[in-house]
């Protein structure tokens, strides 16, 4: 257990920052998940956008690694393009 005031807020802020993390990696996720389970290609065209803008976000605050968000919108642009 910490014994310093600093770390005792260092251990309130990295909670703090765990959860608001895993919320915003949990929603991406489910909304990749949707995407990728959709078979309509003008429903995914019209998804993609926010999907994208979601993954780029997390890439921004290093959350996800930059290469990790790449191949994430490249699998799903090839999705989208192989779709009828």
């Amino acid at each position: 257990m910490a014994h310093h005031k600093s770390a005792k807020k260092r251990i309130r802020q990295s909670e703090r920052k765990r959860v608001h993390n895993r919320y915003y990696k949990k929603t991406t996720r489910n909304a990749i998940k949707k995407l990728r389970e959709t078979t309509d290609k003008s429903e995914a065209q019209e998804q993609y956008p926010q999907v994208v803008s979601m993954i780029d976000k997390l890439a921004k605050r290093n959350t996800w690694h930059k290469s990790k968000a790449n191949n994430l919108k490249s699998k799903l642009a090839k999705h989208i393009s192989s779709l009828n």
